[in-house]
């Protein structure tokens, strides 16, 4: 499996910065950067990511079972996650969940037919303190009223 030039490059930089027989340390970061250029965490994917790195691919496939960031399905384009753990429901965060599900369509895991979105509800995402708290992509979104997540959705729908 071949990834872009981009990927190339940051995957020789990473392992580079580590001596022989520690490149094991860039297993989750690599993971991640691949996903997000593949989509998801597809057996050629985990197979080259632990051939790259000289280790097994039940060990990749360890790593991959662990973590829920790490998708096991295609997900959308781009991934909200909306937290409903104590802090944010203390701040209506279960609204926001309800209020995401009705407007998308979609409910946990899911997408949205023409890709563009999935959804998923998360348990916690560390901003607790900044309650009601959401996730876009990479991206925290902190004391999210429901009138910012609707012009949230309206425009990752326009994107």
């Amino acid at each position: 499996m071949t990834f872009s030039p981009e990927l190339e490059k940051r995957f020789a930089e990473m392992a580079a910065k580590y001596p022989e027989g520690r490149q094991k340390a860039c297993l989750i970061p690599m993971l991640m950067y691949a996903q997000d250029e593949v989509g998801h965490m597809t057996e050629e994917l985990k197979e080259e990511v632990a051939k790259r790195l000289n280790i097994s691919v039940l060990e990749v496939n360890e790593v991959v079972g662990y973590y829920t960031m790490m998708r096991k399905k295609r997900m959308g384009k781009t991934h909200l996650q909306i937290c409903t753990n104590i802090s944010c429901l203390l701040w209506d965060g279960d609204q926001l969940w309800e209020r995401a599900c009705q407007k998308l369509g979609i409910g946990h895991n899911e997408v949205t037919a023409d890709g563009k979105i999935s959804l998923e509800e998360v348990e916690c995402i560390g901003a607790c303190s900044w309650a009601p708290a959401i996730q876009v992509n990479y991206d925290f979104q902190h004391h999210v009223t429901p009138e910012q997540l609707d012009k949230l959705i309206d425009d990752l729908r326009n994107a």
